[in-house]
C-alpha cells in the first residue's frame, strides 16, 4: 500500500501561501487526502513521502504515526 505524508496548516492560513505554517504532519493512504486518523487535509498541502515520517521539524500525528507503523513491515 502507498503513504504519504501530508501537511495540516494553522487554521488561518491557506495551503497555497509560500509562507503557509505547517502546525502538524499526517499519514494519508495513496495519495489521497484523507488522513489515517480521519481529518480532512487540503488537496493543496504540501505533500512529502513516506519516507519522511518521524524527520520533520513540525510535530507528527500521534494517531496516523501508530496507524502507520502498524501496516508497514
Amino acid at each position: 500500500m502507498l503513504h504519504e505524508v501530508r501537511a495540516e496548516y494553522d487554521p488561518d492560513e491557506s495551503p497555497g501561501q509560500p509562507d503557509a505554517r505547517v502546525t502538524r504532519w499526517h499519514m494519508v493512504r495513496e495519495m489521497g487526502t484523507t488522513a489515517m486518523c480521519g481529518r480532512e487535509l487540503d488537496p493543496k498541502s504540501a505533500v512529502l513521502p513516506a519516507d519522511d515520517w518521524g524527520r520533520t521539524r513540525e510535530p507528527f500525528c500521534h494517531t496516523c504515526g501508530a496507524l502507520y507503523l502498524r501496516e508497514v513491515p
